[in-house]
């Protein structure tokens, strides 16, 4: 059982060794004075299948944990085992924490906020007419729900699996308003930049498991800005050469800076300092561990 004078949390998902969740929290828990845990329920190290998710949200639960972040490959299995989500949650189909309150399992999204508050801190005075968003999964998702949020006229969705882009572009519609989102091809990059004011990057691609350029640095111009949701490395190959185009830039750390700033007001309801927050998160990019995949498509 947890430690009822301690905030006990977790994260779960496959493969998350060497996610730098646990650490970010608790750095930032630490500077709050708070008494704060988090733990990994890794389902490959547990020999958990991720249709078997609710089993393990009702033992965590069980055990007294104040929540969870969620990651892949569950972020939308999981919604079945909830009571109950968000309004914004139900409108991008996806949790990245789920609270446990009075016994109720709550999922909340995290990753749009995060985004937003990421978007307006480092990419103020951009303009948000139309805005395309390459990569369809759980992050180009919350992505797209906070750029028509945050009054984005159009959000172009693009992604390799064309049935995936179509899906969250009706979905977007359904929730904003017919015309506010649409899929196109990927074939069709260069034509939707064209008359883009901005992309938002949402794949793995630039990751060290994942070398390359999720587009041809020929279809950047200066009046396009950029976004990473990538954080490692914080300077992706995209970033450099969207730089090099004149274009106003991005990266992925404040994103999960915000967004685990976010969760952890959540399951303590104190506000971190998020500049502190971004501090923690260089020093620990600094470290010499494994890169991590945040799954972002």
């Amino acid at each position: 059982m947890a430690d009822p004078g301690t905030v006990h949390v977790g994260l779960i998902g496959a493969g998350i060794g060497p996610s730098l969740s646990p650490a970010l929290h608790e750095r930032e828990a630490s500077a709050l004075s708070l008494a704060y845990r988090y733990t990994r329920f890794d389902l490959d190290a547990l020999g958990v299948a991720p249709a078997a998710v609710g089993d393990l949200l009702a033992r965590v639960r069980d055990a007294g944990l104040r929540g969870v972040n969620v990651t892949h490959p569950v972020k939308q299995t999981v919604l079945a085992h909830l009571d109950e989500l968000s309004p914004d949650a139900a409108a991008i189909g996806a949790v990245n924490t789920v609270l446990f309150d009075d016994g109720r399992a709550v999922g909340h999204n995290t990753d749009w906020s995060g985004f937003a508050a990421a978007r307006r801190t480092g990419l103020a005075g951009t303009t948000l007419g139309r805005v395309a968003v390459l990569g369809a999964g759980g992050a180009g998702a919350a992505a797209a729900h906070a750029l028509l949020v945050e009054g984005a006229g159009t959000v172009d969705v693009l992604d390799v699996d064309a049935d995936r882009a179509h899906a969250l572009a009706v979905r977007l519609a359904t929730t904003f308003g017919a015309g506010r989102a649409v899929a196109s091809p990927t074939a069709a990059l260069g034509d939707v930049l064209a008359r883009a004011d901005g992309l938002v990057h949402a794949t793995p691609t630039g990751m060290a498991e994942h070398p390359g350029l999720p587009v041809d640095p020929a279809v950047l111009h200066h009046r396009l800005w950029v976004a990473e949701i990538v954080y490692r490395p914080l300077r992706t190959g995209l970033l450099r050469v969207a730089e090099a185009a004149g274009c106003p830039t991005l990266d992925g750390g404040l994103m999960a800076v915000h967004q685990a700033a976010d969760a952890l007001n959540l399951f303590t309801g104190r506000r971190p300092d998020t500049t502190r927050m971004r501090r923690h998160l260089a020093e620990l990019l600094d470290d010499p561990e494994p890169r991590e995949d945040p799954r972002a498509g």
